[in-house]
């Protein structure tokens, strides 16, 4: 094969290159300076392919500002959302467990009706309503579910209104129950009224109680023995009141309960009065609730000026706490 290249005229062809490319390096701007009007010119020559570099140096460096610019600016916008987002959430936290809080007074309202509705209910010996499906839930954050805010925020808040709507539903149901209860009792009270007004239902003096009724050791042996009454200590001739209608059965000195007052409120109720400083009633005469009926002393077998206070029912004594609807 015979090349259509002349051997000859290959340098020509290389030498030919090198001076178009001197030319092209031999391009330059001229700047001319004159510092003012008497003054000389003075002249610089740059190589115009370094006056492109710094051009396309500049470009670049515009373009990478205003992308890093952008950036910055768009990164900055996402934080102030999520500061926006973590502020909205920590205020709505806030809420909730105020809520939470309401949600819990309402609930120790509602056991405290429902301790009410108990006692109601054995001293008119209704039946005793069943508690099953009252129990009461509280609301409130999980501090777990706020470790990641970004991921847990979402289903943080939808935990937690579940949550609020369980506790909801179960108020909502032990209201209606209360009410239910409530309104048997409204019936019943209707038509015992009679019973009502003879049946023990505040206290009969106000104090402190020193000994419950249950066994206790006594404070005179020290022996373990059953005390059939509450013994509310108070100061010496504050007022006993009679707890309901009745007829005074006993009035004086019996023992070891000093002065003594008793009081038949009929079906099948008694109440006792034990350790009076004096009696202000008489045998057989009638008494109101709220009557006055004797003042707090010591007499008797006591260690201090205090009441004792029984109630029996059908002669078996009974627990006068639960005929005492008072706080």
């Amino acid at each position: 094969m015979i090349s259509d290249v002349c051997p000859l005229c290959v340098p020509d062809k290389i030498e030919g290159m090198f001076r178009i490319l001197g030319k092209l390096f031999s391009k330059k701007y001229t700047f001319i300076f004159v510092p003012d009007v008497t003054g000389q010119f003075r002249r610089f020559s740059v190589p115009k392919s370094v006056i492109n570099s710094f051009i396309a140096i500049g470009v670049f460096s515009i373009v990478g500002f205003s992308y890093f610019s952008y950036t910055v600016l768009e990164k900055s916008k996402e934080l102030e959302q999520l500061s926006s987002l973590k502020t909205i959430a920590a205020t709505q936290k806030l809420e909730i467990q105020q809520f939470s809080q309401k949600l819990k007074q309402v609930e120790a309202q509602l056991v405290r009706l429902e301790q009410f509705d108990r006692k109601l209910r054995v001293i008119t010996a209704l039946e005793t309503r069943p508690s099953g499906g009252r129990e009461m839930g509280a609301g409130g954050p999980n501090k777990d579910a706020m470790v990641s805010f970004s991921s847990a925020s979402k289903k943080y808040s939808q935990s937690l209104m579940e949550s609020l709507d369980s506790d909801l539903e179960r108020i909502k149901n032990q209201a209606e129950s209360q009410e239910i209860s409530f309104f048997e009792l409204d019936e019943f009270f209707k038509e015992q009224s009679s019973l009502l007004s003879h049946t023990p239902s505040i206290w009969p003096t106000r104090g402190w109680v020193t000994s419950t009724f249950g066994y206790r050791r006594s404070p005179f042996t020290g022996l373990r023995e059953m005390h059939e009454g509450l013994d509310i200590a108070t100061q010496l001739n504050s007022p006993i009141i009679s707890p309901a209608n009745g007829i005074v059965i006993r009035s004086g000195y019996h023992r070891g309960y000093g002065n003594m007052v008793e009081i038949d409120h009929g079906y099948g109720v008694v109440t006792r009065f034990g350790h009076c400083s004096k009696n202000l009633v008489k045998l057989g005469q009638k008494v109101k609730r709220g009557d006055v009926i004797a003042m707090v002393g010591n007499t008797g077998r006591s260690t201090g000026p205090h009441l004792h206070y029984e109630v029996a029912l059908n002669g078996v004594p009974i627990n006068p706490s639960r005929y005492i609807l008072e706080d």
